[in-house]
């Protein structure tokens, strides 16, 4: 039997992975606790609990008619960012795949009711920077894959495939370990003034509306409320988080949904992203199981 080894909540930003100096000059001279928080991370949850595959909710990949979850061996190759090819240009990167996990996801997936999630195993399915900016931090011998956000769906839908995750994650023999890639309140300051909004303290946050509900859902992962999160979603939705917060939404329901009670650990502090919000929140698996979980 599978287990899901831990959890999290993380930021992808391009910043994470820009030249030290400067990352830096962006933040006025300081250091990002972003970035500092992947290295921790690594350090005090990736190399201790070791899981056999990684599993990143990607909330840069947009899917129309279904959920998709990459099912290649391995992907291989070179990545150059379309949205900011500057900071990320032709980088390398190397991840073994899940492909029979992936496979048995969408085996769960047809004897679902009203789910529709296809493994995909084409080496050429592009890659986005919202599951690649881990892979200098995080990345050990483990297998990577990842799983779309399907526009055109709603909350029941992602809680159905959180829901097909983790019995999926069960019938495997596999120590999982969840990656919900994105952020919190996500809109940008327009451009002829996003220049001034570029370094990491919450007074450059879009809004104070934004920031209001950004803490109140970071107050409630760290307390383990995730309840209230997920009682709060319609409300939340406001702030514009990022892809519908559908990733943190898979995520939860792979833990048990509004049963899970999972305190948080922050790996890093709430950070400004030019207008959007941004953090680090690590859910360790309980020692009596994620509670509600299947």
């Amino acid at each position: 039997m599978g287990e899901i080894v831990g959890a999290g909540l993380l930021a992808h930003v391009p910043t994470i992975v820009l030249p030290d100096e400067l990352r830096r000059e962006l933040n006025n001279g300081h250091e990002s606790t972003l970035h500092e928080g992947l290295h921790r991370l690594r350090r005090e949850v990736f190399d201790v609990v070791k899981p056999d595959l990684v599993l990143v909710f990607d909330s840069h990949w947009f899917t129309t008619v279904e959920f998709v979850v990459s099912a290649a061996e391995r992907r291989k190759g070179f990545f150059t960012s379309a949205e900011l090819p500057r900071g990320m240009s032709s980088v390398a990167y190397d991840m073994p795949g899940g492909t029979d996990f992936a496979r048995l996801i969408g085996k769960v997936a047809d004897e679902t009711e009203d789910c529709w999630i296809t493994p995909i195993d084409n080496e050429h399915l592009p890659v986005e920077y919202a599951t690649l900016n881990f892979l200098p931090f995080l990345q050990g011998g483990e297998a990577w894959t990842s799983m779309s956000v399907c526009q055109t769906a709603d909350s029941r839908d992602f809680a159905t495939v959180g829901t097909v995750v983790a019995e999926a994650i069960r019938r495997s023999d596999l120590r999982v370990a969840l990656i919900a890639s994105g952020a919190l309140s996500h809109t940008f300051h327009n451009l002829r003034d996003l220049r001034r909004h570029e370094a990491a303290p919450e007074e450059h946050i879009f809004s104070e509306e934004a920031r209001r509900w950004d803490h109140r859902v970071i107050d409630a992962l760290v307390r383990g409320d995730h309840a209230q999160v997920v009682n709060e979603m319609d409300q939340f939705m406001a702030v514009r988080p990022e892809a519908h917060f559908g990733h943190y939404q898979m995520m939860v329901q792979a833990l048990g949904g509004d049963a899970c009670t999972a305190p948080g650990r922050m790996y890093s502090e709430y950070e400004n992203s030019i207008g959007t919000g941004q953090v680090h929140v690590w859910f360790d698996q309980p020692a009596d199981g994620w509670t509600g979980a299947s």
